[in-house]
């Protein structure tokens, strides 16, 4: 059986930092531990070795223990809880009712137009990528849900945006307008990527900053939820200069990891990292943490074409070099990238070309490659990106060829 960070590397450590103060504390000691499934870890003791500085959940406001935690995820999901209901006063509130309610049937259709058909496409189209310890998926924002679809085997999930990750509120001073504003917010977030595969990203950012329920981590903890996973813990890491993740406060982290498992199946990762991929933003650090999981594969949807941009060569590029494989709607890689590269390229869907807002990013190549049916071009039942239509939609599986 396959464990977390099993391939890709096999060493990772977790350095706990101290935190800013006006006098430095005794000088900290590292004590070596045996984490999970036996990766070792170096925590940052105090020189009296008591416990670890900080929890990144305490900063987050989110809760420590595993059955409180998972119950706020599935309140925010519209869901019940599973034991006893701490939450039982917000769950009785009309506005959580009518939440409940709505969340239940995006979630049905969702289920019908996409998740059911996704995995069983990628269950005969890319089971070689699926068996992939991990996958990175640029321009993903807080999009668990299809990453989930796609490679529900992977244990370690890279997912990163503009978006932040912000301190969930105290549900306890809330008041009934702040949660019924704060879950048709959240709603509103989840509607178009549950219902249409993506996130019109100025609405979400101003819908995760309107109400209480701000930042990623809410929408985050819905997915989590809904795809039937249990949250063990949420902490706050950045990446130092090496690449390495550091557990970080909140105070001016950069992203998440969440530790979850599904039924009883070991624990998995997911890293969120506030990060810009534009070539003046990507620095060094962020490539280099991707590519301590060595070659994986990539998904990558309604990604606006930025990479089709002179603006985004570095993470193209990236992508290419690292990828064992990459699987993609048209606003990924550029077909002609992939193409002149010699990648050996299969076609899904029947594309006809893009959305009138992005008029320069039309690939008459890549439609002339759908009418000719090269790359043995394969029907799809369901849509995913801006083409949400399966009528018009497309999907790309690139493979380097073998030397």
């Amino acid at each position: 059986m396959k464990t977390a960070f099993s391939r890709g590397f096999q060493f990772f450590s977790l350095l706990v930092l101290l935190s800013g103060c006006a006098m430095p504390p005794p000088p900290p000691k590292a004590e070596p531990v045996t984490g999970e499934h036996g990766m070792e870890v170096l925590r940052a003791l105090p020189a009296d070795g008591s416990a670890p500085l900080y929890n990144g959940a305490v900063d987050m406001n989110v809760p420590t223990q595993t059955t409180t935690l998972n119950d706020v995820a599935r309140m925010l999901a519209g869901m019940q809880a599973q034991g006893a209901d701490e939450l039982a006063g917000i769950r009785r509130s009309p506005a959580w009712q009518e939440h409940a309610q709505r969340m239940d049937w995006m979630w049905q259709t969702h289920l019908s137009q996409h998740r059911d058909p996704i995995q069983q496409w990628a269950s005969s189209e890319i089971s070689d990528l699926r068996a992939s310890s991990a996958v990175f998926y640029p321009f993903s924002g807080p999009d668990f849900l299809f990453a989930d679809a796609f490679f529900p085997g992977a244990d370690t999930y890279i997912l990163c945006g503009l978006e932040g990750a912000e301190p969930m509120p105290q549900l306890a001073s809330l008041t009934a307008a702040d949660i019924q504003n704060g879950l048709a917010q959240l709603r509103s977030t989840l509607n178009t990527s549950m219902q249409f595969s993506y996130f019109i990203t100025k609405d979400m950012r101003s819908d995760l900053q309107a109400t209480r329920f701000r930042g990623v981590l809410p929408v985050l903890m819905v997915f989590l939820a809904r795809t039937g996973h249990q949250i063990e813990s949420v902490d706050t890491v950045q990446l130092d200069a090496g690449g390495n993740a550091v557990m970080a406060g909140s105070s001016g982290n950069t992203g998440l990891l969440i530790r979850f498992r599904g039924g009883w199946g070991s624990t998995k990762h997911l890293f969120y990292f506030r990060q810009d991929l534009s070539n003046g933003g990507l620095g060094n650090a962020f490539p280099a943490f991707v590519a301590r999981f060595g070659r994986i594969p990539a998904f990558t949807k309604s990604a606006s074409y930025l990479m089709h941009d002179s603006g985004f060569t570095r993470i193209r590029d990236f992508l290419m070099s690292q990828s064992i494989g990459i699987v993609q709607d048209p606003t990924g890689v550029p077909y002609a990238t992939l193409l002149n590269a010699g990648w050996d390229i299969r076609l899904f869907g029947n594309y006809q070309g893009t959305l009138d807002i992005f008029p320069n990013c039309q690939q008459p190549d890549l439609i002339a490659a759908y009418q000719a049916g090269r790359h043995g071009v394969r029907p799809l039942n369901f849509g995913v990106g801006y083409l949400f239509e399966p009528s018009r939609t497309s999907l790309m599986v690139a493979r380097p060829r073998r030397r």
